[in-house]
């Protein structure tokens, strides 16, 4: 497929050693940057993914390749394979994965490790989500209420860290609960400042330590979106365009933390 290679540095791991044919090698087709056509765009489900996959190629469970593929203009190889068929994309041993619960339903059944990775805590199901829709109210709306309310549910995600005392979600390891929410954090944090000048509050410390915590991971790292790339994302779903000093800007990541977290 002509589409930019991302090749993580587990997958480097585990294809240099001689596990390479011991286990099962995993493709993720992901949505490219729609600044560059290249590097990693900015899809939720795409990074989602790919921290799941990242976290199992990290144990050596699957040999991990990810692939960006340019949705402005696909590739003639992708139309071919896959016709009008967003990513993500999961490949297994020559079998398409194409929607998203399909996908979450064979990670956790088919590749090896998968299972650990998706806890069962309803609590926390229900804590998470509608999250998102509350950021995508607060960029259309402008308004405080829709700032409050996703400030209030801000505040419980952080009340529930603080109440668990862990490291992440569930536990001290991660799952897949915490794979869904810190892009969508990581969106709230760079698209709010941007386009409504909202920023997670200092006093929501538990939900701070929390974001350190993944800001320190590879899979997060990896995975993650330009700011530009996050930005551009709601500009398109605005009918705005980018100018043309923001389309040549080098890449940035926001990853700062800005109170002091002591472990």
């Amino acid at each position: 497929m002509s589409a930019a290679d991302v090749e993580t540095q587990s997958q480097q791991e585990t294809t240099n050693g001689s596990s390479k044919f011991d286990v099962p090698e995993i493709e993720l087709i992901i949505k490219a940057s729609t600044i560059d056509g290249r590097r990693k765009g900015a899809c939720l489900f795409c990074q989602e993914y790919f921290m799941d996959l990242y976290l199992l190629a990290e144990l050596k469970t699957i040999s991990l390749k990810v692939t960006t593929v340019d949705m402005q203009k696909p590739p003639p190889d992708f139309r071919t394979n896959f016709e009008a068929t967003h990513p993500p994309i999961l490949i297994d041993n020559g079998l398409a994965i194409l929607e998203n619960e399909k996908i979450e339903r064979h990670i956790m059944k088919n590749i090896p490790g998968g299972y650990n990775l998706f806890v069962q805590d309803k609590e926390v199901a229900t804590l998470i989500e509608n999250l998102y829709v509350k950021l995508k109210l607060m960029l259309v709306k402008k308004d405080d209420a829709k700032n409050n309310a996703l400030l209030s549910h801000l505040k419980k995600i952080n009340d529930h860290l603080a109440n668990r005392n862990t490291r992440f979600l569930t536990g001290d390891t991660m799952c897949c609960f915490d794979c869904e929410l810190m892009p969508r954090l990581q969106h709230i944090r760079v698209a709010g400042k941007y386009f409504v000048d909202f920023e997670i509050p200092t006093h929501l410390t538990a939900l701070w330590r929390y974001m350190y915590h993944m800001y320190q991971l590879d899979a997060f790292t990896q995975s993650c979106p330009a700011d530009q790339d996050i930005i551009n994302h709601y500009k398109l779903q605005q009918s705005l365009k980018m100018k043309k000093h923001e389309e040549l800007e080098t890449p940035t990541f926001t990853t700062s933390i800005p109170i002091d977290i002591s472990e």
